[in-house]
């Protein structure tokens, strides 16, 4: 069978894209997935994402990460596919859609820039030496020194899969201050098990975390990545994150046709 695919990246994180409205892919062949995501055997990304229809909202996401699992909410993944959608026809600049982790808000501006509102965060465990909170998915938090040079992949990989988050392991970040509101991330991702260029839940996570520890006072805090800028704003209300977005670009690369 052949099937269409795009291809989208947001800030390097890259994803192949199906319009599955129709229910033809076979959702539970992990191999095929994992093989579609390979970058050497099949079209290579990050991640794949379906487009699917949903009886209440404009469209239903369901991602997986490059290892073929159904993963939790990713954040760049979920504005490429906002992007899909609006190439589609599917919306018209903004949309709502499901998601592992509930309901999305987001719009398309210009240049490519697409908003997406993330879940609220109000469990945040400060310990001495790192941070962590779910947006979607969980993150470890952390601040280092010497960003540029550190070992993220090792470094990464030995908290993810150390005693700290057991089997279920978390994604990591790695972070440095820049200044008051901008800070440069590196991250781990689990489920790919190896930096990638860019994490949407991770940079929303780091900015969160960042303001929640008193790094920054800030609620729109710019964040550096290996593949470009994000941006995350929020309204803070005590202990409690609202109306958190993450903005950035998210743009089509190419689309194709491969046989599986």
């Amino acid at each position: 069978m052949q099937i269409e695919f795009y291809k989208y990246q947001g800030t390097g994180n890259d994803f192949v894209m199906i319009d599955n409205r129709t229910n033809f892919f076979p959702k539970e062949d992990i191999q095929l997935i994992e093989q579609l995501c390979d970058r050497r055997f099949g079209i290579g990304a990050d991640g794949l994402i379906l487009l699917e229809n949903d009886s209440d909202t404009d469209f239903r996401m369901v991602y997986y990460n490059s290892d073929g699992n159904e993963s939790s909410m990713c954040g760049n993944g979920g504005r490429c596919l906002v992007a899909f959608a609006n190439q589609l026809g599917v919306i018209n600049n903004q949309a709502i859609f499901m998601a592992t982790d509930g309901l999305h808000h987001a719009s398309v501006g210009n240049d490519a820039i697409v908003s997406l509102q993330m879940i609220d965060v109000d469990d945040i465990q400060k310990k001495d030496s790192y941070t962590f909170l779910n947006t979607g998915s969980p993150h470890h938090v952390q601040i280092v020194e010497d960003l540029k040079n550190y070992n993220v992949k090792d470094n990464g990989a030995s908290i993810r899969y150390g005693e700290l988050y057991g089997e279920k392991g978390s994604n990591v970040n790695f972070v440095k201050k820049i200044d008051e509101d901008t800070f440069s991330v590196r991250t781990y991702e689990r489920g790919v098990e190896d930096e990638t260029l860019a994490c949407g839940t991770g940079v929303t996570a780091v900015a969160i975390a960042m303001n929640a520890i008193g790094e920054t006072d800030k609620t729109s805090i710019n964040l550096n990545v290996e593949g470009g800028k994000l941006n995350v704003s929020f309204d803070k209300l005590g202990d409690h994150f609202t109306n958190v977005f993450l903005t950035g670009p998210a743009k089509f690369v190419f689309k194709g046709t491969i046989e599986i």
